[in-house]
């Protein structure tokens, strides 16, 4: 382990890259600013009939206090922007002031947690839709420093789907394969094209399948069977560290050292599972939880660390790149999360400045020139993992400037 630790270099935090399809710019939650840390929100979807608060909150690497604001866009679909004015999809003012935050106590990482909640009596949405809060500073709206997505639905259709190993691939080995139903009989329509429907696993953006044509059509009903394009990968149960203290190793730590100026945690070497068999383990499909013992306050009191990921490998991949992917890294696809190769220790490793807590995670390979990762390179993939399903249905009637989200739901 002391010979890893000198392999391991303080890395320079580099901001998230964004996101581009059809040179179109893509909405990701994701931070921007090269001080801002643990970007959370408490919720991604909210009923446009039972309206209740997304709570975002922010760390900025410092005590100094900064002057930040936010507004809001509405997206189509698959979260470009659309060509609505701000009067059609917001009641009140269109930007705010955040102006709840707190300084970090007794940490060694000083930081200032910044908060607010969203709807609120200043500025109120009114239709439904994906939305983007963008959030900036000194009045610098073309410079955000994060964004935060999120999505107000308001449930028209019924939809259910059917998850089955029996896939138009194989039957029982990697894949998993969903056949979806939407009533759509209380939605006036002309066509069928009309609704876009998007598919999630586990929050993933890498995997999101969009707009699949339907299999089968009816006045009343479309129907997904036996479509390609909704097979996943089954993938593999989430690895999972605890790092909620600094004084004594939580699970999967080998350990844990203070520099004088950072703390470090050290993760055990991890495995490759690619050949391994299905174990079945308990996870949330990739969340991270912030938490840290014996304090009151785990927004202000939890400190920051590096925490090291080791992976033995005897040669390294050329074809591709790996990943550490989950919520902790808004499951984006950056150099903060990327791993490197060690010639000399014959490993790769990679580590992220993260606050205390519970983070889940798994090895994603990126092949060169592709957009979606593979788990089987790594991790493997197995039909019986389970998984969280999102199936979102947006309508968009003949005429129309928007995307409506009509239908939502979710299946563990």
């Amino acid at each position: 382990m002391k010979q890893l630790r000198q392999i391991v270099t303080i890395i320079v935090i580099i901001a998230a890259l964004p996101l581009y399809a059809s040179n179109e710019y893509i909405y990701a939650t994701q931070v921007l600013g090269q001080n801002i840390r643990t970007l959370r929100q408490t919720d991604r979807f909210l009923n446009i009939d039972d309206m209740t608060e997304i709570e975002v909150s922010f760390d900025e690497l410092s005590h100094d206090v900064h002057q930040y604001s936010y507004t809001i866009y509405h997206l189509n679909a698959d979260f470009t922007r659309d060509g609505l004015n701000t009067n059609e999809y917001l009641q009140g003012f269109s930007r705010a002031d955040i102006t709840d935050y707190e300084h970090s106590f007794n940490t060694q990482q000083l930081y200032t947690h910044y908060r607010f909640a969203f709807p609120n009596e200043d500025m109120l949405p009114t239709i439904s839709g994906n939305y983007a809060i963008i959030i900036y500073e000194d009045g610098k709206e073309e410079e955000p420093v994060a964004t935060v997505c999120f999505s107000i639905y308001k449930q028209l259709a019924g939809i259910s789907f059917n998850i089955r190993s029996n896939t138009n691939i194989e039957l029982s080995g990697r894949y998993q394969q969903l056949d979806i139903d939407a009533s759509i009989a209380d939605i006036p329509h002309l066509s069928p094209n009309e609704f876009t429907l998007v598919v999630e696993q586990n929050n993933r953006l890498d995997n999101k399948v969009f707009g699949p044509r339907p299999t089968y059509v009816e006045t009343s009903r479309l129907r997904w069977s036996d479509c390609r394009q909704l097979i996943f990968e089954g993938g593999q149960e989430y690895q999972h560290f605890d790092i909620s203290s600094v004084y004594f190793k939580g699970n999967n730590v080998d350990q844990i050292y203070f520099d004088h100026t950072f703390y470090h945690a050290f993760l055990f070497p991890s495995e490759v599972r690619a050949t391994a068999p299905y174990l079945s383990e308990l996870d949330n499909d990739g969340s991270c939880v912030i938490n840290v013992e014996r304090n009151d306050n785990d927004d202000t009191e939890a400190d920051y660390m590096f925490v090291h990921f080791i992976l033995p490998c005897s040669t390294p991949w050329f074809d591709g790149n790996i990943y550490l992917l989950g919520d902790g890294w808004h499951n984006l696809l950056t150099p903060d999360n990327r791993m490197r190769y060690d010639n000399e220790h014959k490993a790769y490793v990679a580590s992220c400045y993260l606050k205390q807590g519970g983070y889940e995670w798994l090895y994603a390979f990126l092949p060169k020139g592709s957009s979606q990762t593979t788990l089987q390179r790594v991790e493997g993939s197995h039909w019986q993992t389970s998984n969280t399903y999102r199936a979102l249905l947006y309508h968009r009637p003949f005429g129309e400037r928007y995307d409506r989200l009509i239908g939502l739901y979710e299946r563990h």
